[in-house]
């Protein structure tokens, strides 16, 4: 991938000397900064972009574990190298959603308590930025690396098909 010029280096274990602990120090601060801080207040289509402190785990917000992890139980997910990398994509990202590199498309989930409408943020087919609408606010759902064949051709027919139906407020 040919990365824009907007988008930051990623940030690598190894770059804290291979310690855990000091890797998720970093990692924490990266997501205060982008997400926390009020005077850096990021928005998406004129809304703030909000995160879930609560269920927090060891004095960090549940978004911050999401943004990490990865696993299907929450109680049992794992640290993904390739997600903490990449924390510090995820705003420039969001920020950057007209740049060319990114295709943007809407998606409605169907839940048990209704439907849920969902934009994500594609970049270059690597990297995928999730926020949920909260009618005043967005909520970051998730971001990961998109690298298994069928995840990708699952996500090229969802925004071609959004493309081809009309249209529509994003791009």
């Amino acid at each position: 991938m040919t990365a824009p010029h907007w988008l930051p280096d990623v940030v690598l274990f190894s770059d804290y000397g291979s310690d855990w602990n000091s890797y998720v120090e970093a990692l924490y601060g990266t997501f205060r900064r982008d997400f926390k801080d009020r005077s850096r207040q990021l928005t998406f289509e004129g809304k703030p972009v909000r995160t879930s402190y609560h269920p927090a785990y060891d004095d960090k917000d549940y978004s911050f574990w999401h943004l990490i992890q990865e696993g299907e139980v929450e109680d049992e997910r794992t640290p993904d190298f390739r997600r903490c990398e990449r924390i510090s994509w995820i705003r420039p990202i969001i920020e950057n959603a007209n740049d060319a590199s990114i295709n943007v498309w809407e998606n409605v989930r169907v839940r048990r308590r209704g439907n849920e409408r969902r934009v994500l943020l594609w970049l270059n087919e690597e990297y995928l930025v999730v926020l949920g609408d909260r009618s005043s606010y967005w909520s970051l759902v998730t971001a990961y690396i998109t690298e298994r064949v069928n995840r990708k051709d699952k996500l090229r027919r969802e925004y071609e098909a959004y493309k081809n139906a009309g249209p529509a407020t994003l791009r």
